[in-house]
């Protein structure tokens, strides 16, 4: 089905997983448009609950394909760039969660695929950056817009001129990932944190996720305005009425996403 990413769904949790390990999983055009149909399948499968994107081999994402970038002119950059900017604002605004089980190297791209998903676990083995300056470039699957809401601006100015690769612990600490594990505990890590969510009420996993993700950049009032709205449709399914019977009963709720 694909040629570069292996996908599979176990106990409805789908796997992603990018396959280009000699290219460190680098991210190309035809990377970005099988990562685009895969995150479709998640989120038009009612199989699937949540999603784990992760990479083969040493890498996370070691990066665009640069030998890619290097042969297009700014037209052509424009275009990957796009592509680029259509996956990763397609996996942050789908209602499902999605973990990244960050396994080796997570540079330019590749952080930002990161940075593009729900909730990061890296292992203690990770490594961080954003390297384009290097390159005579600038981020651009969305490095400039996300690193600053998630490690402050001057942080993210930090990383960003000086290209400095930083491992799990750094980024850990600055608040890039949620959680460090060792390398042989990642996918059973982000599994346990995946199948934690989805023991929880479907519907309001997925309002959460939209009510966050669409208050985050209003003022207090518009955003609280928005939580009202947002809770308002959480008490008319018919999961409020089975959680808050089963916690009643002192039994488990059986959640059915209505």
């Amino acid at each position: 089905m694909y040629e570069n990413l292996k996908f599979e769904v176990k106990e409805n949790i789908a796997y992603i997983t990018i396959n280009r390990p000699k290219a460190m999983n680098a991210l190309n055009v035809e990377v970005l448009n099988e990562l685009y149909e895969a995150f479709t399948e998640v989120e038009k499968n009612g199989e699937i609950r949540a999603a784990i994107v992760t990479g083969e081999g040493k890498a996370f994402v070691a990066g665009a394909d640069i030998a890619q970038m290097h042969a297009i002119d700014p037209i052509g950059g424009r275009t990957m760039i796009a592509t680029g900017h259509k996956v990763m604002n397609y996996i942050e605004a789908i209602e499902k969660p999605v973990i990244a089980a960050i396994n080796g190297f997570a540079l330019g791209g590749g952080c930002e695929l990161a940075m593009a998903c729900d909730i990061r676990v890296a292992s203690e083995k990770a490594k961080f950056g954003q390297p384009e300056v290097n390159l005579g470039i600038i981020p651009g699957f969305g490095g400039t817009q996300r690193l600053p809401r998630l490690v402050g601006k001057s942080m993210a100015k930090y990383l960003i001129m000086t290209a400095d690769m930083i491992n799990a612990e750094e980024a850990y600490r600055i608040g890039l990932v949620e959680k460090v594990v060792p390398a042989e505990e990642l996918i059973d890590a982000a599994e346990k944190i995946a199948k934690t969510i989805l023991a929880k009420a479907p519907i309001a996993i997925a309002i959460t996720k939209t009510t966050i993700n669409n208050g985050y950049n209003m003022d207090m009032r518009a955003g609280s305005a928005l939580e009202v709205e947002a809770f308002t449709a959480s008490f008319a399914s018919q999961d409020k009425t089975e959680g808050m019977s089963a916690f009643l009963e002192k039994r488990t709720p059986n959640f059915q996403n209505k």
